[in-house]
């Protein structure tokens, strides 16, 4: 059947027509709050390249997480920047730490009315600002990174964390934080592999927000953008280690291998809006070239379409606030 018979506008004629035939909605539940807690400030500490983002205080992060719960947010994942840092990032191990505190802080604050994830990775935590200690030849060295994410990965959990984020792209990462949390109790709490991590032009504002140390780039262990493939190899060996939940980390410029991953994951996936990604719209927006809320609306919509159960992303505040008074 064709024109005029066909009229696919038929569907699109009203606010209420369109709204009772959408695909795809938007939820809450599905979203995931990234916060930065960062040690020795005694003020939120805003970020000029995303605007509306801060460093967290203690008590700041915790009133973010409350919020969080009130609006029905999914999750939080926190990051610590601590105030001294060495070359094998004993912050992100000391149980003392900013980010330990961080996670404590919020379990006390929220309990189990939301879940609570931490980053395991050493960029935080290192003089260097890579995701792993450095070998004598200025490489990270894969193995020795891996013993430390594993100590890191139980003091989060010892902390209160119900998800841990691994995200530093070390081969075989879950296999031994898995093998770490079981060895010292903590069969419940769940992995969230950052599976497909691709180095990436677009993590420009996140370094403002950890304030990274980072000299080069983590081109030898983030994935290369022209690789589509290799992100299934990634997601199978990461399942094999005991993933729980996996994720697809930029979301925006690789939606082709999201869309890949969620057609084959038999666990939930998740795709990280970031901070670039953030950036961008907010500062066209701020230049008055495009609508600032259909903007975030659309792109977000954009990666729950592409496949995603979670996604990560800046305003998932903001926009769980849109969503409620919408209903």
């Amino acid at each position: 059947m064709s024109f005029p018979q066909h009229r696919p506008r038929r569907l699109r004629t009203t606010p209420a027509m369109r709204r009772l035939t959408a695909e795809f909605r938007l939820d809450p539940a599905e979203l995931i709050l990234p916060v930065f807690v960062r040690e020795g400030i005694t003020e939120p500490n805003p970020l000029t390249s995303m605007p509306g983002v801060v460093q967290h205080t203690l008590d700041s992060l915790k009133k973010a997480a409350a919020e969080a719960v009130e609006l029905g947010i999914g999750g939080i994942m926190l990051f610590g920047i601590p105030a001294e840092r060495d070359a094998v990032g004993s912050a992100g191990t000391d149980p003392n730490g900013i980010l330990n505190r961080g996670i404590r802080a919020v379990r006390e604050e929220v309990g189990d009315e939301l879940v609570i994830m931490s980053d395991v990775c050493l960029d935080e935590f290192t003089d260097h600002g890579h995701c792993g200690v450095l070998d004598e030849n200025g490489v990270v060295d894969n193995d020795t990174t891996l013993e430390i994410y594993g100590r890191m990965a139980v003091e989060q959990a010892r902390a209160g964390a119900h998800v841990l984020g691994p995200s530093g792209m070390m081969d075989g990462q879950i296999a031994v934080i898995r093998q770490a949390l079981d060895e010292a109790g903590y069969t419940d709490v769940s992995l969230f592999a950052y599976a497909a991590k691709y180095a990436s032009a677009f993590y420009g504002p996140f370094r403002e927000a950890v304030d990274s140390q980072l000299q080069g780039d983590r081109r030898t262990y983030q994935m290369d953008a022209s690789n589509r493939r290799e992100a299934i190899l990634e997601v199978e060996l990461d399942l094999e280690e005991g993933a729980d939940m996996v994720m697809v980390k930029p979301a925006m410029s690789y939606l082709d291998v999201l869309a890949d991953v969620a057609a084959m994951s038999p666990v939930p996936v998740g795709a990280y809006q970031i901070s670039g990604e953030y950036a961008m719209i907010e500062a066209a927006a701020a230049n008055g070239w495009i609508d600032r809320r259909r903007a975030i609306e659309e792109s977000v919509l954009g990666i729950k379409r592409a496949g995603a159960n979670m996604i990560l992303t800046y305003w998932a505040t903001e926009l769980a606030a849109w969503l409620k008074e919408s209903k």
